[in-house]
């Protein structure tokens, strides 16, 4: 992700990956997307969480119990700082297609709309390619992507502002703003701001909104077989007014 230098060091990426655990805990009592996760967790021996972020969902893995092989993967190096407050996981600096992990793990998560990163097609195949070496014969990818039909990009506006306070006690407002919206990929802006709207920080991203028969094509290319499809953390089907696309694919 890159960021306008001149605001980065007004609120540092630390800080930023601070804010991110404040704003997303990861509670499966209280979110369905967290749980539905936590239960593929739970029956896993190993697991590898493929942009793990500051690594809150390992973290809870660990804390309720899970005694297996615990990985997290991500290029972040301040969320990655904040992941390796827990020794007991195994953390690694990098991004999916350079693993070089072979035949390890049980189950391989995407949380987070992590998937939607991968903008170019020779990203996603490369990363699906590094997946599927990962995961044992049988093993199982699990990810989710936002659904192109519900366009969530459209609420991403300025005028969407959130007022929050940070783990510094720092009264801030964010907001988005895109930037572009070209075929699958929509690039917009997020601002981090002092409450009169002063500028702290601006990330720019690009995330890619594919729908489910593109996204099979790449996976049966990686020799991903899907296995389920979900449309929901309640594992409803997927339908015209789905707003995920959640996918479950086995290794062949």
């Amino acid at each position: 992700m890159a960021k306008a230098p001149h605001t980065v060091a007004v609120y540092s990426d630390a800080d930023a990956a601070a804010l991110y655990d404040l704003l997303n805990p990861w509670d499966p009592e209280q979110w369905p997307g967290d749980a539905f996760y936590a239960e593929l967790i739970a029956d896993a021996d190993s697991v590898l969480d493929v942009g793990c972020g500051t690594g809150a969902m390992l973290h809870w893995a660990r804390e309720h119990g899970h005694a297996g092989r615990l990985v997290g993967l991500d290029p972040d190096k301040a969320a990655l700082a904040r992941a390796r407050r827990r020794m007991d996981i195994e953390w690694v600096q990098g991004v999916a297609a350079t693993m070089g992990w072979d035949t390890e793990f049980d189950l391989a998560i995407m949380t987070g709309h992590a998937f939607q990163f991968l903008t170019a097609d020779d990203d996603i195949r490369s990363s699906l390619a590094a997946v599927r070496a990962a995961l044992r014969v049988g093993g199982t990818f699990a990810f989710e992507t936002r659904h192109p039909q519900a366009q969530a990009w459209e609420s991403w506006n300025p005028s969407n502002v959130s007022d929050v306070v940070d783990a510094a006690d720092r009264a801030l407002r964010m907001w988005h703003q895109v930037e572009a919206v070209s075929d699958d990929t929509v690039t917009f802006t997020g601002t981090t701001a002092e409450p009169d709207g002063t500028v702290l920080r601006v990330d720019h991203t690009s995330l890619r909104f594919l729908d489910a028969a593109p996204l099979d094509v790449f996976l049966a290319e990686a020799e991903l077989e899907v296995e389920a499809r979900y449309g929901d953390w309640h594992r409803g089907p997927v339908t015209s007014t789905s707003k995920e696309i959640i996918t479950i694919a086995r290794r062949l």
